[in-house]
């Protein structure tokens, strides 16, 4: 069984290779902003159905469509991608020292039985006291100009998250376990030990990951 992720972000394309499973890219188009749902959970699982959907009538028959959508909130707002570096420094800012929540949803469907499964990884996002010249530093590299919230957690020199205690794939964009969680739903089954894959990736000691697989 071959397994359909239906997004272009390579990220997501990194991170769904260390399931150890066949996988192939089948990019959704559709309309994120024609869900509107006000509840940031709810938002995202709807988005991802609506990927997952997209993609359905175009996947081989023999396949699982995996799609994904990630958020970032503070104060109760989203965070989208900025719409040029002034933006994006202006999401740093105001992110600088604070928890926000960052929201990806999962959605699922095995085309063989019409399955549909979804899920949600909901991650609280300390930030560190990062400085306006590090603000700067890190616009000028290009990297937050395409992710929600103008960061990626991963970057090697910014790194602007602070005393972490969640899924750091599901900040990423993929949350492994959560998918793995949900593939057992579908009917599939993950030949690689997922939190030890992901831990080792990331150089990460994930203190959730039981409790999600459990």
């Amino acid at each position: 069984m071959t397994l359909i992720l239906a997004s272009g972000s390579p990220r997501r394309q990194e991170l769904i290779q260390l399931l150890g499973l066949p996988w192939q890219v089948m990019a959704a188009d559709v309309d994120e902003a024609s869900v509107d749902h006000p509840d940031p959970a709810v938002n995202v699982v709807q988005t991802a159905q609506l990927k997952a959907e997209a993609v359905y009538p175009f996947a081989p028959a023999e396949a699982v469509i995996i799609a994904a959508d990630t958020i970032v909130v503070l104060d109760n707002r989203v965070l989208g991608k900025p719409a040029g570096e002034p933006q994006a420094g202006e999401m740093l800012r105001q992110l600088r020292g604070r928890t926000h929540q960052v929201f990806t949803g999962l959605a699922l469907i095995n085309k063989a039985t019409g399955q549909r499964v979804t899920d949600v990884a909901a991650i609280d996002v300390p930030m560190r006291n990062y400085s306006d010249q590090e603000i700067e530093a890190y616009i000028a590299t290009g990297d937050p100009l395409d992710k929600a919230g103008s960061y990626a957690i991963q970057h090697p020199g910014f790194q602007p998250v602070i005393d972490f205690f969640g899924c750091f794939a599901g900040v990423v964009g993929l949350p492994l376990c959560h998918l793995v969680r949900s593939l057992r739903k579908s009917g599939v089954s993950v030949p690689v030990d997922i939190a030890a894959v992901c831990q080792a990736y990331h150089h990460y000691d994930c203190p959730v990951f039981e409790t999600i697989l459990d």
